[in-house]
């Protein structure tokens, strides 16, 4: 292969740790040669796109690290898509081959081994019947949207897209520079794809790249905080990305007397609004916490704090690549796009309307407050973003998971599901009396529906970034919500009119 071309690669420039995983460091000439017999491995054999469904850890770095290097395409898939899911990505897609741990039940549609490739890592290599799949041309990346059905939506994206991205993050987070990262969230999610590990090496830092087991996560939605905790204390990093989920875990250890490690200095909150009362809890802790805002069709990040540049309750001012305006109350995003949709669907030209409600405050401070489809209007006409009361629900450290509903009803209801499963449904009530008295009344919830299992991925019931979705809750639990509102409200009043 000829000289490196890919900025990624050409950072890799000798230092003695650049990646740090359970199995130990690994150097930059370490990488840089892996990746590059990677590439040309993949030249020989005419493969240019590329599936993976893989944990977190060096393979996934060394495989992308090849493709970038190929001007290849890598088409990167959560871990708990479903078979129906994967076989729809993979065929939507083209790609040649998909990559998956050894052992991993062979895809579907897959036509057996392919050999030569694997350069010692613990994956196999499955050939994929050819598919005449055209892409958008100077297509890197083929990141899947959460989207509200199973069938996700496929999104492309250029190289030089991604790390336009990455390097507005790099300057971003300058202040700080922070020297290692650790990627808490699978590399799959867009988010950590660019933030975690492309910014990191731009910005000639090292990466922890753990197992997602070893993090702590269990199952598609499942989060072991004690080996979270001991995974930060394990790599001891300077920043970590994380969605609000994990930051109220961190959080709430915190609280009831865990150490956090002394060497984080930027914690960046991403992927959902994240309630104010959780971030006072944060900043009471002395947590460096801060919250950004992006999307996949702008390739990730186009807001963020940063320090020097930080307000609570929003999320930032725009980053160099990205212009926000907001026009009748929606949020628009021009700058750094994607080239368009598996299928041949374009973005429409101009600004990107993200459907989200917000404002831009004198000092250029982005604040978002909801999604235009999911506020509904009370029988009293009162306009309420569900995101905003959902936040605020988990921020009590006894509920985990929220969904909140009120449409042309006098009152709300909350699909709900507790954090401990020992919770009965009177302290249930308790807690969301607690919460409804710093609300306005109109907001408040007044009835609620226990969700006897949480909210999955696998189920259908969350996206890959941990978001509910929530017309698929709501249609679950239908027949509950129905059924909630032929009975007297089950939360107890307030007292308090707000």
């Amino acid at each position: 292969m000829s000289a490196v071309t890919s900025p990624l690669m050409a950072g890799l420039q000798g230092r003695n740790a650049r990646v740090l995983t359970p199995q130990g460091e690994t150097s930059d000439a370490q990488i840089r040669a892996r990746a590059l017999r990677m590439a040309d491995r993949l030249a020989l054999q005419g493969i240019d796109r590329v599936a993976s469904q893989l944990d977190n850890g060096l393979h996934w770095l060394i495989l992308d690290l090849a493709l970038r290097e190929l001007g290849g395409v890598h088409v990167p898939l959560p871990t708990f898509f479903s078979s129906e899911q994967i076989a729809h990505a993979l065929t939507s897609s083209g790609a040649q081959c998909v990559v998956t741990a050894i052992g991993a039940p062979a895809p579907v549609g897959s036509r057996g081994a392919l050999g030569g490739l694997d350069d010692g890592a613990l994956v196999q290599w499955q050939t994929l019947p050819a598919a005449a799949v055209t892409l958008p041309t100077g297509t890197a990346c083929v990141t899947y949207t959460s989207g509200t059905t199973g069938r996700p939506k496929g999104v492309c994206l250029a190289a030089d897209t991604l790390l336009t991205v990455a390097s507005a993050l790099v300057q971003g987070s300058s202040a700080i520079s922070p020297r290692r990262h650790l990627c808490l969230m699978p590399l799959s999610t867009l988010l950590e794809n660019v933030a975690g590990l492309y910014a990191t090496l731009l910005s000639d830092a090292q990466i922890a790249l753990p197992s997602l087991a070893e993090i702590g996560y269990t199952g598609a939605s499942g989060l072991n905080v004690p080996a979270l905790l001991q995974c930060l204390h394990r790599y001891q990093p300077e920043s970590v990305i994380l969605v609000p989920q994990l930051l109220l875990a961190v959080v709430m250890a915190a609280e009831r007397g865990a150490a956090l490690p002394p060497s984080l200095r930027y914690i960046a909150v991403g992927g959902g609004r994240v309630g104010p009362t959780l971030l006072g809890r944060a900043r009471a802790l002395d947590l460096p916490v801060f919250e950004g805002y992006g999307l996949t069709e702008c390739a990730s990040v186009v807001c963020l704090n940063q320090p020097g540049a930080s307000r609570d309750g929003s999320v930032g001012k725009a980053l160099p690549h990205a212009r926000l305006t907001v026009v009748n109350g929606e949020i628009q995003v021009d700058g750094a796009r994607a080239l368009g949709y598996l299928g041949g669907e374009r973005c429409p030209d101009g600004p990107i309307r993200t459907g989200d409600l917000g404002h831009i405050d004198a000092d250029g401070f982005v604040h978002v407050t909801g999604r235009r489809k999911n506020v509904f209007i009370t029988a009293f006409g009162r306009n309420v973003s569900p995101e905003w009361v959902e936040s605020e629900l988990l921020a009590h450290p006894d509920l985990a998971q929220a969904v909140v509903w009120g449409e042309a009803q006098a009152d709300n209801v909350a699909v709900l599901v507790p954090r401990r499963a020992d919770l009965d449904d009177a302290a249930l009530a308790r807690a969301v009396a607690e919460v409804n008295a710093g609300l306005p009344d109109y907001a408040r919830v007044s009835r609620i529906v226990r969700a006897p299992a949480p909210f999955s991925a696998s189920a259908g019931l969350l996206t890959a970034n941990g978001r509910p979705r929530r017309d698929a809750i709501l249609s679950h639990f239908q027949a509950e919500v129905d059924a909630s509102y032929r009975h007297p409200a089950s939360v107890p009043s307030t007292g308090v009119s707000a």
